[in-house]
């Protein structure tokens, strides 16, 4: 049994995500996880919220509560939505927590020992009409890279340049718009990255199986030189970086930067689990400590592709730099944008669907079944009313509700609710289970190698020879002249529900679910041996006809959506 870590990027506390970031870490990092525990791997699959930094203060500010307040009840609103989607986090923490809190504080003392941090005094803007200093994602202005005028002050999210605030072409105050903005001395803890710089390259050397997308942003960071990062900032909020204990002085009034405790936050989110359950610290630390356990985890982290940057060298130079033993990512799936009709979503232009607003509309595996067959892995990516209609109503309501509804109505009529008995299987279903064992290889070969989109074609495809398996067999005319032989064919058809629910529950776990209480079976297992799965369901094998699995969307149902969430201009 191989034990495998996986962490998906942690949301931002600051509001309900669009399916663009539900699609660009968490949902991917669920299908590969729920997948593994299908194939009898041990698997730890944690997130948390992202609580720290400029945008948890600026959006309680906004909402008119304490950021204590505030974070806390958005995450309960976000681990709600994680459940509704059947997101099947081990546990989803948060990276205000206690354990965060002492394990960024823990990596910091580390790295000053080391000589990789030091204290530098340096010139930061500060907004006379807010009255502070302005932190990097307080300030917002033009990209001097690619022109793009609501770069902040610490990366462009157009091009993902890194950048200083002193850089941006006519900065601004994030707070307040204001531009009356002057450079005052401060200091901060400095992480000296362009000393680890020579072993950070050397260990993404060695990584010849990343996915091309993680591997050119990072040789591109690498390329325009690893630049030492202030990991302090002017802020209330977020892990004290003066605290007992700490080898420097005089960074009163200051908390660590959030991207730099935001990754510590996987290794703390599991701490939080085993302490949540009353078990010890090597609960948490077999999977994270090379000296305890965690050189036989295999670590994988799922992000969209503007975070690969702190991913690929800056928490790795934490690591690294704390020269202790800890689990370093073995694989980084990365992903594009995913736009919405022709644009981007947007928040205050209310322009797309949100998580919450696309479950008032269509169940959960819908928007799952889209999302990872339309994964932006090669590109960019984008959503659209017509295609997404057209996935949900051919694919699962043409497709797999399709078949579902013919076989279980068809049984009920001719036999009755329990699978029947008579009849041989011939040499058309021999010859679909030797297609399906070929089938059912490349499907695990894809999910294995994390090719989302392909994977998604290739159920696809096992669901359609079903499809027409029926159309071939034909039992409702073989019903006529010869019983016994529909009653082989619908017997064998029946089988194949649930093996298809047990290869579908990472893309759409609920109606795997529905279809395993439906079809009577305890519970879904992985199918080793085609012919062996086939036969589950023996004669006399009672079942309940499911209700509908799939509805259509109606062209009027397309418009009306296509108009609401068409945004404000």
């Amino acid at each position: 049994m191989t034990r495998t870590l996986i962490t998906s990027a942690l949301p931002y506390i600051n509001g309900i995500k669009h399916l663009g970031n539900l699609v660009g870490s968490q949902l991917p990092a669920d299908l590969h996880a729920r997948y593994l525990r299908a194939r009898g791997h041990e698997v730890m699959f944690v997130c948390a919220t992202d609580e720290h930094g400029t945008p948890a203060e600026l959006a309680a500010a906004k909402a008119g509560k304490p950021v204590a307040e505030y974070c806390a009840e958005m995450h309960e609103l976000q681990a709600d939505l994680a459940r509704r989607y059947g997101l099947s986090f081990d546990w989803f923490g948060r990276s205000s927590s206690p354990e965060n809190h002492r394990l960024t504080q823990h990596l910091a003392v580390k790295l000053w020992e080391n000589g990789f941090l030091e204290i530098r005094s340096e010139r930061q803007f500060y907004s006379v009409e807010d009255g502070r200093f302005l932190p990097d994602r307080y300030v917002e202005g033009t990209c001097p890279n690619c022109g793009y005028e609501r770069a902040r002050g610490d990366q462009c999210e157009e091009c993902t340049k890194q950048l200083e605030p002193t850089e941006l072409i006519d900065p601004r105050s994030a707070i307040s718009g204001s531009t009356r903005l002057e450079l005052r001395e401060t200091r901060h803890l400095y992480l000296l990255q362009s000393k680890l710089a020579g072993e950070i390259e050397a260990w993404i050397d060695s990584k010849t199986d990343w996915p091309q997308l993680t591997v050119s942003i990072a040789r591109k960071w690498l390329k325009e030189g690893l630049r030492d990062r202030g990991i302090t900032r002017d802020l209330s909020w977020g892990v004290p970086a003066q605290f007992p204990g700490a080898p420097w002085e005089g960074m009163e009034g200051k908390v660590f930067y959030v991207w730099f405790d935001a990754p510590i936050e996987y290794i703390a989110a599991t701490a939080e689990k085993a302490h949540a359950e009353g078990r010890g610290e090597e609960a948490w630390r077999r999977w994270w400590r090379l000296d305890e356990g965690a050189r036989d985890v295999r670590y994988i982290q799922f992000m969209g592709k503007d975070n690969v940057p702190f991913h690929t060298l800056s928490f790795p130079a934490t690591l690294i730099g704390s020269r202790e033993p800890w689990k370093l990512v073995d694989y980084i799936k990365s992903f594009n944008y995913l736009n919405y009709d022709g644009g981007q979503f947007s928040t205050s232009q209310g322009r797309g669907v949100f998580m919450d607003q696309a479950l008032e509309i269509l169940p959960a595996d819908c928007w799952r079944w889209w999302l990872l067959s339309h994964a932006p892995e090669s590109g960019d990516s984008e959503f659209t009313w017509e295609n997404f209609q057209a996935s949900v109503n051919k694919d699962l309501a043409d497709v797999l509700g399709n078949f579902v509804s013919r076989v279980t109505k068809f049984c009920r009529a001719r036999f009755g609710e329990a699978v029947p008995a008579g009849g041989e299987w011939g040499e058309r279903e021999k010859a679909l289970i030797a297609d399906l064992a070929g089938r059912l290889g490349e499907y695990e070969a894809l999910m294995d190698a994390m090719e989302v989109r392909k994977s998604a074609a290739a159920l696809r495809a096992i669901w359609a020879a079903g499809n027409e398996y029926l159309q071939e067999a034909a039992p409702w005319a073989v019903f006529k002249q010869d019983p016994d032989g529909a009653a082989a064919i619908i017997r064998f058809a029946l089988n194949l529900i649930p093996f298809y629910a047990a290869l579908s529950a990472p893309f759409i776990p609920f109606t795997a679910e529905r279809l395993r209480v439906d079809m009577g079976i305890e519970q879904l297992e992985w199918p080793q041996d085609v012919e062996a799965a086939l036969r589950l369901l023996e004669p006399g094998h009672r079942f309940t006809v499911p209700d509908i699995l799939f509805r259509k969307i109606s062209d009027e149902e397309r418009t009306e959506w296509q108009a609401r969430f068409a945004g404000r201009g």
